[in-house]
C-alpha cells in the first residue's frame, strides 16, 4: 500500500504515520501537511527516515495531484482539517475552506488519479449533542445536527465523501470518532491544556458547564479502527469509533492534577464559549461485530501515561504554546 496521509504532521495523523510505519513497514507513507499553527514537522522526527513529508495544503488541487503522482498513491487517509471548536468561533470561514472545499479537493484529486481508497476522519460532534441525562447514542443512522461552525464544517466534508462515493462511484470509507486524547496533542486541547497549565502551577481553564461529557479513546486506539476500516471496511460505510468512557471537564481536570501531585485550587471556572456542546456518546457496535475492532487502553492507564508524556517532554510543548490563537479564559472580553 501507498498511503498519502493529509494531516500527517498533526496530533492523530502523526500518531497514525507512527502506527502505520511500525506496523506496516514495507508500505510507503506520505505525511501531507501545510504546516498551519497546529502542524508540526517535528511531530514525525522518530520516523523521518522510513516515511516521506510533503508540504502542501488540501485545498490546492495542483499540489495534491503533484504529490498524488510522484509519490504513486493508492490510498488516502484524510486527517487535516481546523479542529478547534474556539477558534471556529473566531474564524468561521477558515474551517469551512479547510474541512469542506478541501475535503471536496481531496475527493476530486482522488477521483481523477483513480485512488483505490479514501478514507475520511470526521467526529461525533456532526450529531450534535445529548442530554447529560439520557440514556440516548449516537449510532450511524442518527441525524446531522451540527451546533457549531467546526461540526457544522464536518458535516458538510461528510456530506461530500458519500456524493463522491453515490455520484463517481469513489470507494470511500469514513469513520466518525471520539475525543482523543494522547502523546503529540496540541496544547490547546484540554488534556495537554490543563496538563500544561499545572506543571507550571497556573490555573486550568474550566467552563462554566463543568459537568459536560465527552467520550474518550486513546489515539493509537484509534489509529488501530483506521487500520480495521482500511482492511475490512465495506466501501461506501461509515463506522463510528468510541470507547463508552465518558468523563467530565471537571473530573479530567482533577484527574490531572491528581496524576501530578497538584492541588485543586488550581481550577478556575471561565466563561462557556458559545456553543457549548453537554455531551457526545457514540454506539461503535458495528465497528465492534463487523470488524472485530474494539478499544485496548484503559482510559486512567492511558491518562496518566498522557500526562506522564507531557511532564517528560517540555522541549516539545513549550514552543508550542504561544502558537494558540485563541485565549481559552477570554470569551467575556471578546477575545
Amino acid at each position: 500500500m501507498r498511503l498519502l496521509v493529509t494531516g500527517g504532521a498533526g496530533f492523530i495523523g502523526s500518531n497514525f504515520v507512527r502506527y502505520w510505519s511500525e506496523q506496516h513497514p514495507d508500505d510507503h507513507v506520505v505525511a501531507y501537511d501545510v504546516l498551519t499553527y497546529a502542524g508540526n514537522l517535528p511531530n514525525l522526527d522518530d520516523v523521518a527516515d522510513r516515511t516521506t513529508f510533503v508540504r502542501g495544503d488540501i485545498c490546492d488541487l495542483d499540489a495534491a495531484m503533484a504529490a498524488i503522482t510522484e509519490q504513486g498513491i493508492d490510498t488516502i487517509v484524510n486527517f487535516a482539517a481546523e479542529s478547534h471548536n474556539s477558534l471556529a468561533i473566531l474564524d468561521p470561514g477558515l474551517f469551512f475552506r479547510t474541512n469542506v472545499l478541501g475535503t471536496q479537493t481531496m475527493l476530486e484529486a482522488a477521483r481523477r488519479n483513480g485512488i483505490a481508497r479514501f478514507h475520511h476522519i470526521s467526529t461525533c460532534e456532526v450529531y450534535g449533542d445529548l442530554d447529560l441525562d439520557t440514556d440516548e447514542r449516537f449510532t450511524e443512522e442518527s441525524p446531522y445536527r451540527p451546533r457549531t461552525p467546526y461540526n457544522a464544517s464536518k458535516a458538510g466534508a461528510d456530506h461530500a465523501v458519500r456524493a463522491y462515493f453515490e455520484t463517481f462511484s469513489l470507494p470511500v470509507t469514513i469513520t466518525n470518532c471520539c475525543n482523543n486524547y494522547g502523546p503529540y496533542q496540541f496544547p490547546e486541547k484540554v488534556i495537554p491544556l490543563f496538563t500544561t497549565h499545572a506543571l507550571d502551577d497556573e490555573p486550568l481553564p474550566l467552563y462554566a458547564s463543568t459537568q459536560n461529557r465527552r467520550e474518550w479513546l486513546h489515539v493509537v486506539d484509534h489509529c488501530r479502527a483506521i487500520e480495521a476500516v482500511l482492511e475490512r471496511g465495506r466501501l461506501g460505510e461509515t463506522y463510528n469509533v468510541g470507547s463508552g468512557v465518558e468523563a467530565s471537564i471537571e473530573e479530567i481536570a482533577d484527574l490531572v492534577l491528581g496524576a501530578l501531585g497538584k492541588p485543586s485550587s488550581l481550577k478556575k471556572i471561565v466563561p462557556d464559549r458559545p456553543g457549548h456542546d453537554r455531551r457526545y456518546l457514540l454506539d461503535s457496535t458495528k465497528i465492534r461485530t463487523e470488524l472485530g475492532w474494539d478499544a485496548e487502553v484503559p482510559f486512567a492507564e492511558g491518562l496518566a501515561e498522557t500526562v506522564a508524556w507531557y511532564a517528560e517532554h517540555r522541549g516539545w510543548w513549550e514552543p508550542l504554546r504561544d502558537r494558540a490563537p485563541v485565549v481559552e479564559a477570554g470569551w467575556s472580553e471578546g477575545r
